[in-house]
């Protein structure tokens, strides 16, 4: 009888831990970010280097304090990838992160495929938004849009 109710201990303990640990990495640290507020202002680097605010519309976005990776947004821009391509930064090797399952309008495997095929652009946001930390966006044709931090060169060192 002992035994079991060590057992039984051990197997609710791992339980509650488990339940914990899963709530706080999808929801306890994330925020919603509001569309008035300065975090939802996205700008783009030109080729000059300069650092300008990128026309958007219809933002969504998500952050947390507890890591400056936890960054992502979703918008759409009346600006076109020919105008982009042109005018800004493009990204080499952006890699969307994996947000929270419950900010559903970022989904960054499909992110990830669709700018490997060459279906969406990616542009430098902002070099070095928090050290070590790039800000991404990915353009689509049709004005879909999207933005989040991923570490930069010199994080990876």
């Amino acid at each position: 009888m002992n035994g079991k109710l060590v057992a039984g201990f051990i197997v609710l303990t791992a339980l509650v831990a488990g339940v914990a640990i899963y709530y706080l990495q999808e929801y306890a640290y994330y925020r919603t970010v509001e569309p008035a507020s300065a975090e939802a202002v996205i700008r783009l680097t030109d080729l000059g280097g300069r650092v300008e605010p990128m026309l958007a519309e219809r933002f969504e976005g998500v952050d947390a304090d507890s890591s400056p990776l936890r960054f992502r947004g979703c918008f759409h821009t009346p600006m076109t990838l020919a105008m982009l391509s042109e005018t800004y930064v493009a990204y080499e090797e952006p890699t969307p992160l994996i947000g929270p399952k419950w900010f559903s309008c970022f989904d960054a495997k499909a992110l990830g495929a669709d700018l490997e095929m060459g279906a969406a652009l990616a542009f430098l946001s902002e070099k070095d938004i928090h050290p070590g930390v790039d800000r991404v966006v990915a353009v689509y044709p049709d004005g879909r849009a999207f933005a989040w931090h991923q570490p930069n060169e010199t994080l990876e060192k």
